[in-house]
């Protein structure tokens, strides 16, 4: 496979993956607050991302690929809310363990891998296209 194409597919697969990344964080932030639906029950659990390596035999290239989507097994911050409906007999409500500005860097993170694939597919692309410009002008 051309060099040019294989980086395609290179760039593909960053994309891929920080999309999903994307996702996992716009899950855990729009779920920051959702507490338990009856009393003492768990909240929502932060979602987790992890990405491996894998050998693309077409490109003959490593490329990556999420492994697995998880839960964050750290503890939950208990607030008191007697009010809530997620309130235990002591008044206490288990509230999501998700940091928002935890999230949020790892957004920004993921966006700015997103646009540099990005960027790479558009440089590849430009070149693909002045290879046959230039041998389209040679016959």
């Amino acid at each position: 496979m051309d060099s040019l194409q294989a980086a395609l597919r290179v760039a593909g697969s960053g994309l891929s993956a920080q999309s999903a990344r994307l996702r996992v964080v716009s899950e855990n932030l729009a779920n920051a607050q959702s507490t338990g639906a009856t009393p003492g029950a768990d909240p929502y659990r932060r979602k987790t991302i992890t990405f491996e390596n894998t050998f693309d035999r077409v490109a003959g290239q490593d490329v990556v690929a999420v492994k697995q989507v998880g839960e964050d097994q750290s503890a939950f911050q208990v607030q008191q809310d007697p009010g809530n409906p997620a309130a235990d007999e002591k008044g206490a409500v288990k509230m999501p363990n998700v940091n928002t500005i935890s999230e949020m860097s790892d957004m920004r993170e993921a966006n700015r891998s997103y646009e540099a694939d990005l960027q790479l597919i558009k440089q590849s692309r430009d070149l693909i296209s002045m290879t046959i410009d230039l041998l389209k002008g040679t016959s």
